[in-house]
């Protein structure tokens, strides 16, 4: 049976037995990259894990939001948003959550034949900066796809396809540079304001932002930013990234089985009331009317 753990508000993690370990092992594709462990835990306050007897696996961590620490043999480093490492196995560890901005992660235990690969050189803090064709959006899709096919089943065609997304996963941040050239967007030097701005909400839609957060990527004060976004699309910013988050919402509710206060890490929020309201105001009808109406 899959172990669903609750720990966090909004946490999703998900423990493979070990009996299915064991089967990925001794499959000739699988034994090269599996996982063990997988999860998201948002604003993961009072998070800390220390391991003085070594595991045999690797350990990724992917922070998007908040801050952390972590410890492999005696060094030390900091973590925050938009960063990433990944702790070698069989080696003594600890790491934590800021206690005054916990972090926000997703992290996956690992093993087979390719992990040391994959490791190498990511003990330190490595950077995923948002920038214009970062694609850190369709990074974010790969890993719930990962998580909900090993959600779904254990058979072997299921672990072989999360095999076969989690190698391209970890590709896409071993060769960042190659992963953010091969999108079909090609980099212009005339996009609008409308264009980079929308491409930045939806790139942080799981954080919170405000307005000067989001003018500072375009290089205006938010008061001259705001007017001519607004002169762009007919809303404020604001208003749009709302926009934005509840058309994530919606794709979220028609499509997974999340919980509601687990959609709302996934945008951002952390009032399950607050989401309600705006759900409500921008929809016409709450979050669980939306799921249960019939579409198409």
């Amino acid at each position: 049976m899959i172990k669903l753990k609750d720990g966090f508000s909004g946490e999703r993690a998900l423990v493979v037995p070990r009996m299915i370990i064991e089967l990925m092992e001794k499959d000739p594709l699988v034994s090269m990259l599996h996982i063990t462990d997988i999860g998201y835990y948002p604003k993961a306050k009072h998070h800390f894990r220390e391991r003085n007897e070594p595991i045999n696996q690797y350990v990724f961590i992917y922070c998007i939001d908040g801050a952390g620490w972590y410890r492999v043999g005696n060094q030390e480093y900091t973590i925050s948003a938009n960063q990433y490492f990944i702790l070698p196995a069989g080696v003594p560890h600890a790491y934590a959550s800021d206690k005054a901005c916990p972090w926000t992660i997703y992290w996956i235990h690992f093993k087979g034949t390719l992990a040391p690969f994959y490791a190498k050189e990511a003990s330190l803090p490595m950077d995923i900066k948002p920038i214009q064709h970062s694609r850190i959006n369709t990074r974010i899709d790969l890993f719930e796809e990962i998580f909900n096919t090993l959600k779904n089943s254990y058979n072997l065609e299921n672990l072989r396809y999360a095999f076969s997304m989690f190698h391209f996963y970890l590709g896409t941040l071993r060769y960042i540079q190659q992963y953010r050239n091969a999108t079909n967007n090609s980099p212009t030097d005339n996009e609008n304001i409308e264009e980079i701005t929308i491409h930045y909400m939806k790139e942080n839609i799981e954080k919170h932002l405000n307005l000067e957060d989001i003018a500072k990527q375009v290089g205006y004060s938010p008061s001259h930013f705001s007017m001519l976004f607004k002169k762009q699309t007919g809303h404020s910013p604001l208003t749009y990234f709302n926009l934005l988050k509840i058309q994530q919402a919606c794709l979220l509710l028609d499509t997974t089985d999340m919980k509601i206060n687990q959609i709302c890490y996934k945008i951002g929020i952390e009032d399950t009331y607050y989401f309600s309201r705006l759900f409500s105001k921008i929809m016409g009808m709450s979050p669980r009317e939306y799921r249960k109406s019939k579409k198409g």
